[in-house]
């Protein structure tokens, strides 16, 4: 029966169909699915998301906690000017706007306390747009649900940067409606405050984007082999956020690549160029430089003006910054960052009462800005014995520090008197041998020591190390130590990165 079914046109031509599917479409199904797998084989999608799911909600919540935190002495500031303003003659309208004003901080502080996801976000960050894409691409091809949970967070992550984005417009748009005001009371004071928390508020969100610009190792090698990707490529200039502000060039599409047929390429422009310098004559060259710097400062203007239309940030930000105030660019880091570890090393001969030794020392300093840094230490004096013929090990004493760095400013471009810090610190040192711990408690023992003097930085190029530090101490209580100590101290650190 089979048989002359297969006989009849109809059923003839359904199984042409049939076999050129099997024939020709199959194996291209099968064949990307087999390309698609190699790239799974060669990344663990599960840690990748995990990776970037612990990031992404890292940076979630320190983007609710600071703009809460910035919504909350902003408001404490406002409300503070409008409860002078009841004082005096227009107290009804001053009462009225103040409800205003409770009400639209109050709604912008609940949303950010709402985990919503925004339907459309403005604000394009390239590095946050990859690692979505990326887990857009995975989960599309089935990569599981750990995948599914790390690409809700960046989603939450794109809406936290822009619910951020709008706060920061909506209080530089308040900062120009107070200016007059406070002006006018004589709160010049209160404004400079106001204007420097904006200003370390837009500063704290550039922060925040410069963490997805240093992606992980396991992050990093997951986007470098995807980016290798056909597959990816396409998907990418399809799905990504890029693509919904932009479209995309498709190599693989006719219509896509016909839309740039004709445009000029940078030879061609080049080329261009040269032909009209040459063309003007003598004084081609410092016509075409003239235009150029003419170009780039309209080019700049109309920027400034959509940015401040926008609430953007001006490449000068000049205009929120008040005057005399110079920012510290540390304020806007995390705790961790602010630190610094360090070691330093110094030897001494060895005299009628102590052997060779060297005093190793590990550092931990807190960055007060760019130009400070405090810090405490520990210290342990290693003995070597009495020559190369007497070597021997042995514990020859502890040392607890403190101390004090600041930056003289002799150079700001470096070279031979940049670098140069004035440091001073208190120190305590047992300098006896000893084999127990308990032998360190009487504080009898223990001698203190009063340093000031120069430390000079140079920055070398290694993955570990950031600089070199020398310095050069006075110990001001040397006298006083018994046995008497040597009063200048020598010593060559390294901060680690």
């Amino acid at each position: 029966m089979y048989v002359a079914m297969l006989k009849t046109k109809p059923y003839r031509l359904l199984f042409s169909i049939l076999l050129g599917f099997f024939l020709f479409i199959a194996p291209h199904v099968t064949y990307s699915q087999i390309k698609i797998d190699s790239v799974f084989s060669k990344l663990d999608p599960q840690r990748f998301a995990e990776a970037v799911k612990r990031k992404a909600v890292k940076l979630e919540q320190k983007i609710v906690d600071k703009s809460l935190k910035v919504l909350d002495k902003m408001q404490s500031q406002e409300e503070k000017l409008y409860k002078k303003m009841l004082k005096g003659k227009d107290s009804i309208l001053a009462k009225t706007q103040l409800q205003e004003l409770k009400q639209k901080y109050t709604g912008l502080k609940e949303n950010m306390k709402s985990p919503q996801v925004l339907s459309k976000t403005r604000h394009y960050i390239p590095k946050l747009d990859s690692f979505n894409t990326a887990l857009k691409f995975l989960d599309a091809n089935g990569a599981g649900d750990k995948v599914k949970a790390a690409l809700a967070k960046t989603e939450l992550l794109k809406s936290r940067f822009q619910q951020a984005e709008e706060i920061k417009i909506f209080l530089k748009q308040r900062k120009e409606q107070l200016r007059q005001q406070m002006e006018k009371l004589g709160l010049v004071k209160q404004l400079k405050q106001i204007n420097k928390k904006i200003f370390y508020f837009t500063a704290q969100l550039k922060e925040y984007r410069q963490i997805l610009n240093d992606p992980a190792k396991i992050e990093k090698k997951a986007l470098e082999l995807l980016s290798k990707s056909r597959w990816f490529q396409d998907f990418f200039r399809k799905n990504s956020q890029l693509a919904s502000l932009f479209r995309l060039p498709d190599p693989n599409n006719p219509v896509s690549m016909a839309s740039i047929a004709g445009l000029q390429t940078r030879a061609q422009v080049g080329a261009l160029i040269q032909q009209q310098i040459q063309s003007a004559g003598r004084n081609g060259a410092q016509v075409f430089q003239q235009q150029m710097q003419s170009a780039q400062g309209q080019i700049r203007s109309l920027q400034n003006s959509i940015i401040n239309r926008t609430g953007g940030e001006s490449a000068n930000s000049a205009d929120i910054m008040p005057e005399g105030f110079k920012p510290n660019p540390e304020k806007t880091k995390s705790f961790l960052k602010r630190l610094e570890l360090g070691t330093n090393l110094q030897t001494q001969k060895g005299n009628n009462y102590f052997p060779n030794s060297s005093d190793i020392a590990l550092s931990l300093g807190y960055k007060l800005n760019d130009k400070s840094v405090i810090g405490i230490g520990a210290s342990y004096k290693l003995g070597l014995g009495r020559g190369w013929n007497a070597i021997k090990f042995s514990s020859e004493g502890v040392g607890l520090r403190s101390f004090v760095d600041w930056k003289i400013p002799l150079s700001p471009k470096g070279g031979v008197f940049g670098g140069i810090w004035i440091t001073g610190g208190y120190e305590m040192n047992y300098r006896q041998a000893f084999n127990r711990i308990e032998q360190l408690r009487g504080l009898d023992s223990w001698q203190q020591s009063g340093l000031l003097g120069l430390s000079k930085t140079v920055p070398v190029k290694s993955k570990f190390l950031s600089r070199t530090k020398v310095q050069v101490l006075w110990d001001m209580l040397a006298g006083r130590q018994v046995p008497k100590a040597q009063p200048v101290v020598f010593r060559v650190g390294y901060s680690f990165k």
